[in-house]
């Protein structure tokens, strides 16, 4: 399964730049801020809804551009951040209550303020990372990896960690598998609670983290080599370690933020002249990573730094600088061409998979 999902990853992430290099791949939408400084998009639905945030608030943007961007509020402090969306379009992150504590948040899309305090585990600051279709809800609560109450009736399950060490969680797929660190090292939880997390190592150094799971139960993050780089990983979900590194763009350092149900993979990684670029990563770890700059039009401005999430569409959102130099969230949408292309990847992938 997991060969032929990165089969079909490599078809539709490589066929598609690779057809298009001569023009222009991604349409790059400046999808703006709530009126000051900064944004950054972090998650992306498959109905093309994003959230994120701006200033100093967790936002829902105006996927088109124009500007209206919703404000998600707080819990009654002055920051919050969005982190993650689902199908169902629940929202979830993290906002200051009054008390100027960071609290695990599950935010009123409307923007109408009813967002819900998901509590902590004994009463500290709590973050939340992830949510599923079917409303479960991961982060951190007291420097532990937690599964919180989506009522926000406080009843949180501690994930614990490797021994050692704080944890945290990092998504949580649609049946129920956990990722994130504990103890510095990227890691499988045990959704139970139980306490048999699987250690999901390195790339030969001492640290590693695991950002995204995808329902094909495919995870990635980065992971420290043995000169003590930090690469983007693609890890052995069994902790045999026999992890995939994923390079950089001729630099020496790369991150997998996100991986999608097709194995495309986006992040950020270092360049020949040490600077950060949103990018594509080669699935199969031979090298041939995108610089997503590469795939937008030239006199577009824009700067991508780093890609957050990708749907399945193909759709990406991430942060950049726009051509007024403004840190500012941004949405590559696929051309035509490469949408076919993503369709004809993901037939593939079907097929072998019936097999």
């Amino acid at each position: 399964m997991k060969r032929q999902a990165l089969l079909a990853a490599a078809v539709v992430t490589f066929l598609c730049p690779a057809g298009a290099r001569a023009g222009i791949v991604y349409e790059v939408i400046d999808l703006g801020t709530l009126g000051g400084p900064g944004s950054a998009a972090l998650s992306i639905n498959d109905a093309g809804q994003i959230v994120g945030e701006a200033g100093s608030h967790a936002t829902l943007f105006d996927s088109t551009g124009a500007g209206n961007n919703i404000d998600l509020g707080t819990l009654g402090g002055d920051n919050s951040s969005a982190y993650s969306i689902n199908e169902t379009g629940q929202i979830v992150g993290e906002a200051k209550n009054g008390q100027g504590a960071w609290c695990a948040t599950l935010f009123d899309p409307t923007g109408a303020g009813n967002n819900i305090d998901l509590g902590a585990l004994v009463g500290g600051d709590s973050f939340a990372r992830s949510i599923n279709d079917a409303g479960q809800i991961v982060g951190l609560a007291d420097g532990r990896a937690t599964l919180f109450d989506p009522t926000g009736a406080g009843n949180n399950l501690n994930l614990g960690t490797l021994g050692d060490g704080g944890s945290g969680a990092a998504s949580i797929n649609e049946t129920g598998q956990i990722v994130g660190k504990a103890g510095g090292r990227a890691t499988l939880f045990d959704p139970t609670g139980g306490g048999n997390n699987i250690d999901l190592g390195t790339l030969g150094g001492d640290l590693s983290d695991a950002s995204s799971i995808n329902n094909a139960g495919q995870i990635v993050g980065w992971a420290r080599n043995s000169k003590g780089y930090s690469r983007a990983t693609l890890f052995d979900p069994t902790g045999a370690g026999n992890n995939l590194d994923l390079g950089p763009l001729g630099g020496a350092e790369s991150e997998a933020l996100c991986i999608n149900d097709l194995g495309q993979i986006t992040g950020g990684a270092e360049n020949s002249q040490g600077d950060w670029r949103a990018t594509l990563f080669d699935p199969t770890g031979a090298g041939n990573n995108i610089d997503l700059n590469t795939l937008i039009d030239p006199a577009s401005g824009w700067t991508l730094v780093s890609a957050y999430d990708i749907n399945a569409s193909g759709w990406i959102v991430g942060k950049g600088s726009n051509p007024q130099g403004e840190k500012h969230a941004f949405l590559l949408i696929p051309e035509p061409a490469t949408v076919a292309l993503l369709g004809l990847g993901a037939l593939l992938r079907k097929r072998r998979i019936r097999r």
